[in-house]
């Protein structure tokens, strides 16, 4: 159980260090969601499960595709749609691809029953949550107040502000369409503004 402990953590080292070393974004991706999932395996071969699952569930998915939105949202035009083809060549997934077979032949193997988990104890959902609502309940309102905080940042940093013209409505505006005889002419009239 150790060496599938030491190649889970490899996997996700060597893809966390190519994830470092890439200067496209795309690609960089690809490694830290392969780096998100060797670090499941971790978790599941040291006998936590649940956790694992949540780091597949909320770092592996929600928030790649929170960075995968992120970069949809850019739109660079034309030049940029040429670029991502450019970057998604069947070559940069040979990487990803090798690195996750890894880690998935690691898991059809736990799963089949190949030995006991290394941890002493399995650690459940119902553990968890004693835990954090326990002894650790002050760190998690304060990582919630956080998370609190960014949304209503992220919230104000999104907000597209229009700006719209307000007509100023002055007395130096009906000057220039007076005439000779001081009374207001109707915009598009041809009778002063005081006449039936």
């Amino acid at each position: 159980m150790e060496l599938l402990f030491y190649i889970a953590g490899a996997v996700a080292a060597i893809s966390t260090a190519l994830m470092l070393s890439r200067l496209n974004v795309v690609h960089a991706l690809l490694y830290l969601i392969v780096s998100f999932l060797g670090i499941a395996v971790v978790f599941f071969v040291l006998g936590a499960p649940f956790v694992a699952a949540l780091e597949v569930v909320v770092y592996a998915g929600a928030i790649m595709v929170l960075f995968v939105f992120v970069g949809m949202m850019f739109n660079l035009g034309q030049n940029s749609v040429e670029a991502e083809q450019q970057w998604l060549t069947p070559g940069i997934w040979i990487g990803p691809v090798i690195l996750s077979g890894v880690l998935f032949a690691e898991v059809v193997y736990l799963l089949q029953g190949g030995s006991a988990l290394m941890g002493a104890v399995t650690v459940g959902p119902k553990e968890v949550g004693i835990a954090l609502f326990g002894p650790y309940v002050i760190g998690v309102e304060l990582a919630s107040m956080l998370l609190l905080a960014g949304v209503v940042g992220a919230y104000h940093l999104g907000l597209l502000k229009t700006v719209i013209p307000e007509i100023q409505h002055d007395t130096d505006t009906h000057e220039g369409r007076a005439d000779p005889s001081r009374d207001l002419v109707l915009a598009g009239a041809d009778k002063p503004a005081g006449t039936p």
